[in-house]
C-alpha cells in the first residue's frame, strides 16, 4: 500500500506530465544509457532533448508534416 508521500507525488505528475512508453531492439537501452552517463543526462532526459532538438530541427526545415 502507497504512502501518502507517493500518493502526492503519483498525483502531481499524473497532473503534470504526459507518459510515453518506447520500446528498443535488444541491447539498445545500454547504449542509450550510456551515450546519457557520457553527458550528465538521465535516459528521460537525453530522449527529451532529442525529441525536443528533432522538432526544432523539423518546424526550421519545414518537414513539420502532421495531418
Amino acid at each position: 500500500m502507497a504512502n501518502s508521500h507517493t500518493k502526492a507525488v503519483n498525483k502531481y505528475n499524473a497532473a503534470n506530465y504526459d507518459s510515453l512508453r518506447i520500446v528498443v531492439p535488444k541491447g539498445q537501452k545500454e547504449k542509450i544509457k550510456a551515450h546519457a552517463e557520457k553527458r550528465g543526462e538521465s535516459i528521460n532526459g537525453f530522449v527529451g532533448r532529442a525529441i525536443n532538438e528533432t522538432l526544432q530541427r523539423d518546424e526550421k526545415s519545414g518537414e513539420d508534416n502532421t495531418a
